[in-house]
């Protein structure tokens, strides 16, 4: 595995001003709402193109049937609002209805908030806008824009620079009145954090979604973009025009105005770096965060101001596990104690032989990471790997069955660390070479977590009870060689019932899922369904349960999807899956 930036490197470049902090004459003082109404015709109106880069529908996109994430919804038309509205300029090959805006409070009543990549030469905000309708017959009107403002160093790359992706514009008077006292305006709140509870509104334009309507994604959750003072939503349909579409933290809909805390914007102006035919493409936004800057920019704007505000200097980023591109690598992933702090971490096994071990803070965070191993290839000939207090120290250790068969114990690896010999198990070129797959847990009586579930390449199933250092303990089979069992792609172990006990979790090649409750020495135990056959689960790669909440039990799978995306269930139940939280947002 090739250690991504994403992960372990935050280094950003530096980018220079893209343009000055306002294009004042963009919009000159002869710019009046009878030459917007007499400009903006039906066929400019209706021909838009957004000025990022999310212009195009994915060939044969359709919106997705089923989500891995809670936090992935599927946007919907709705009728709108009017304190938000579309943003027509010329700057873009004549086009228009290229972004959207929302008008914010200011003193002045007449200020509008959109993003940065959004500013053109005569330019002219329509709140509500309908497209049914001529630039005279809008329902609250068309106002030009006056004076732009925006942050002289924002820049349009994949810089942090493109944290400042946010702009305000200043309108001219319509009919004697300012915008604000005709359809309202939104306060603006500084972004409480990473991870929120958000209403997004745009306007996709008509060329790729042809109800040419208001558009949102209520309700939608946010989570951090790795390295960037962003967050992004995972929302299917939010098309080319919806830049600068506002964030809302609260609603009022029967006054149509709200709380602001972000704005459709950021790194490569809004979007991730994938071609348009990649589903993800119109899915995945990104929004900066409100924090200091933008306060600053707002301030100005509110007073007329152009104060150049000096070099961006990116603020403290909350530590992220990565991105899913790094994930796809994760080869293994067993869970244990390994700090001896009396709830789980995470080792992780890479393609490329590092080893990483992620620390938890028992309340479901993932806090730090520690190399444990660099990048080798002795690493790369682990085949599968459990966690289990096998010594009975109270710290975890992890057993590798190697790809000539090797079996090796590592003792108290959160103290040890893995550049220290292990104690063989079993040597090279033994039947444990056709040990498919093994997973710690405490079946039995025992105090520690000391006994070994193995699935054999020919379907047979083995409990070995009181392992330790010195050898395998007592073997139990619990089903002879079997066609059935060779289909069980991956086992892991937990206290799902809460009686102390632990049972064995079965993940099959047709998706489906499946928990033995109350399995023992004696007998697998009974059968509950979690997830019937399906294809989604067909893409569960990697998976492990731990305790990281707070309730002190091994109950907390751990999924590591095909596409990165890695998922935590806390809390999962003998028949039904925990309440899900993203670890690390999907490739």
């Amino acid at each position: 595995m090739t250690v991504t930036p994403d992960r372990t490197d935050h280094t950003t470049a530096v980018a220079s001003p893209s343009v000055s902090v306002t294009s004042s004459s963009a919009n000159s003082g002869s710019w009046t709402v009878q030459d917007a109404i007499r400009f903006w015709t039906p066929q400019r109106m209706a021909s838009a193109t957004d000025p990022s880069g999310r212009i195009a529908q994915p060939k044969g996109w359709t919106a997705p049937h089923k989500k891995r994430s809670l936090t992935a919804i599927d946007g919907e038309h709705f009728g709108g609002i009017k304190s938000v509205g579309t943003l027509f300029n010329q700057s873009y090959d004549m086009k228009a209805h290229s972004c959207t805006a929302s008008v914010v409070s200011s003193g002045g009543h007449n200020l509008i908030l959109t993003a940065g990549h959004c500013l053109g030469a005569k330019a002219a905000f329509v709140p509500k806008y309908d497209h049914t309708k001529t630039a005279g017959d809008q329902p609250y009107g068309i106002w030009p824009v006056k004076e732009w403002f925006r942050d002289s160093q924002y820049a349009a790359d994949r810089s942090a620079n493109s944290d400042l992706d946010f702009a305000f514009a200043s309108l001219k008077e319509s009919g004697g009145r300012n915008i604000q006292d005709v359809v309202g305006a939104n306060t603006l709140a500084r972004t409480p954090g990473f991870v929120n509870q958000v209403t997004v509104i745009g306007y996709p334009m008509v060329k790729y979604d042809s109800q040419d309507s208001a558009f949102h994604c209520p309700n939608a959750w946010t989570q951090p973009l790795p390295a960037y003072n962003q967050m992004q939503i995972d929302c299917a349909g939010m098309w080319g025009g919806v830049s600068g579409g506002p964030w809302f933290s609260k609603f009022d809909a029967s006054g149509d105005t709200g709380e602001i805390i972000g704005n459709v914007g950021g790194f490569l102006e809004g979007g991730p770096d994938v071609k348009a035919d990649n589903p993800l493409y119109n899915r995945i936004t990104y929004s900066p965060l409100h924090g200091d800057r933008f306060f600053q920019d707002y301030d100005d704007a509110r007073q007329g101001l152009h104060t150049d505000h000096g070099p961006y200097h990116q603020p403290p980023l909350p530590y992220s596990m990565g991105s899913g591109t790094t994930w796809q690598n994760a080869k293994l992933m067993p869970a244990g104690d390994f700090n001896g702090s009396g709830h789980s971490d995470l080792i992780v096994v890479w393609t490329d032989g590092e080893v990483t071990l992620y620390t938890n803070d028992g309340n479901g965070h993932f806090i730090t990471e520690r190399q444990m191993v660099a990048p080798n290839t002795t690493w790369t000939h682990a085949e599968t790997i459990t966690a289990g207090d096998f010594t009975g120290s109270n710290q975890f250790d992890l057993m590798v069955r190697w790809s000539d068969g090797e079996v090796t114990v590592y003792g108290d690896v959160g103290t040890n660390g893995l550049n220290v010999p292990g104690t063989q198990l079993a040597a090279p070129h033994t039947i444990w070479e056709h040990a498919t797959q093994i997973a710690a847990g405490r079946f039995s009586a025992s105090t520690y977590v000391t006994d070994l579930m193995v699935r054999w390449s020919d379907g047979e199933l083995t409990l070995y009870s009181n392992v330790g250092a010195g050898g395998f303990g007592q073997e139990h089979k619990l089903k002879d060689p079997n066609s059935t069992w060779t289909n069980a792609t991956l086992l892991t172990a937990g206290e799902y019932s809460g009686n102390q006990e632990w049972d064995l979790m079965v993940q099959w090649s047709d998706g489906e899922l499946d928990n033995y409750v109350g399995t023992t020495t004696a007998a697998l135990g009974t059968e509950a369904r979690i997830q019937n056959s399906n294809s989604l689960w067909t893409h569960n790669t990697v998976m492990t349960t731990g305790d990281f909440t707070h309730n002190h039990r091994t109950d907390d799978l751990v999924i590591r999807w095909s596409d990165g995306e890695t998922t935590l269930y806390a809390d999962t139940g003998v028949s039904t899956l925990g309440t899900e939280h993203n670890l690390v947002p999907h490739a």
